[in-house]
């Protein structure tokens, strides 16, 4: 025990129960009641939870170059004081830019503590320039719940008033308090229980029906359009196209396509609308869905906004039948 009273964490883990004067380099100190707290801080180390972060995409970002797009990636932490941060790849070119990445975190204290998203513009070798600032504060989120958010950006997020827009950022978030099974995967760590998970594929064949979409912008100069939808899995480019539906922004189609999903947790289906034209095809908008939902209910119908149109909503229904596999060492 030091001269302050505070007993060191490598004198409990070899001598527990016991005193002794000799002080070492540990940042780490256990009070009387047995909790972990950091020197020169007040902030208790009690982990009680992981958070488990699958950044997506965002949206509408604001440029911060003057040739060409701003070339955006993540920083994350959690909050309020800036601890371990973590940093998303960094997509080139792009203000509407799809991430789909894992991330972890542990947290000790939902009451008080948020997650803190940074976007940036990298510039090379310069520093990086920001484009915006958001967070969730973790009271929010319900135990064992995925929640799919979309955050606006700020400039400031101590007084949001004084903000222009910088655009969107889309999260999934699951919080797992201790005792409770995640679900996202997060590459580099080297436990036995998540290497093993790290080996799972989730397989399986992933059923979508596009049911129809309604209040889609006017395309053609009749004041209509030709729609029809494109189905991509991200990972393996796999497509499917329903039929053209004439003359209507209401449109109906009740098609349904499989795709054989080799890594569920991993992959991402996009939905491109299109307008037909007799010399060609003119991009309407697109929604992007992660599998996870779907993974977690088996089989679900929904409407999803239109991204990059004034108006349109697309409803789907998706169905998966699983087949879980082990990776090969």
């Amino acid at each position: 025990m030091d001269s302050s009273g505070k007993q060191n964490v490598s004198e409990v883990e070899s001598k527990e129960g016991s005193e002794t004067n000799q002080e070492d380099d540990s940042d780490y100190w256990v009070d009387e009641d047995n909790v972990i707290k950091e020197k020169n801080s007040d902030i208790k180390l009690n982990p009680m939870a992981t958070l488990e972060v699958k950044l997506i995409q965002a949206h509408a970002l604001t440029n911060k170059d003057l040739i060409g797009k701003s070339d955006p990636y993540a920083k994350m932490y959690i909050g309020p004081e800036r601890g371990k941060t973590q940093s998303s790849k960094v997509i080139d070119n792009d203000l509407n830019p799809i991430w789909n990445e894992h991330f972890e975190f542990v947290v000790e204290d939902t009451s008080t503590q948020h997650l803190a998203v940074e976007i940036y513009d990298d510039d090379g070798l310069q520093a990086s320039e920001v484009i915006g600032y958001a967070r969730v504060k973790l009271s929010e989120l319900e135990p064992g719940q995925v929640k799919d958010v979309w955050l606006k950006l700020v400039e400031n997020l101590e007084d949001p008033k004084e903000n222009e827009d910088q655009g969107m950022v889309r999260l999934e978030l699951l919080y797992c308090p201790n005792g409770v099974r995640a679900l996202f995967l997060k590459d580099g760590e080297h436990s036995e229980v998540v290497e093993k998970k790290k080996r799972l594929l989730i397989r399986g064949v992933l059923s979508v029906t596009v049911i129809s979409a309604e209040d889609l912008p006017p395309a053609d100069l009749s004041g209509k359009a030709d729609p029809f939808v494109v189905l991509t899995m991200r990972k393996t480019l796999t497509k499917h196209k329903t039929t053209v539906v004439y003359q209507n922004l209401n449109p109906s189609w009740g098609e349904t396509f499989d795709f054989v999903v080799e890594d569920g947790l991993r992959d991402m289906l996009i939905a491109n609308v299109w307008d037909h034209d007799t010399f060609g095809k003119d991009f309407m908008g697109r929604c992007i869905l992660t599998l996870t939902r779907v993974l977690l209910e088996g089989e679900y119908k929904d409407s999803f906004q239109v991204e990059n149109a004034k108006s349109g909503k697309l409803e789907l229904n998706l169905k998966w039948s699983a087949q879980p596999i082990n990776r090969k060492s």
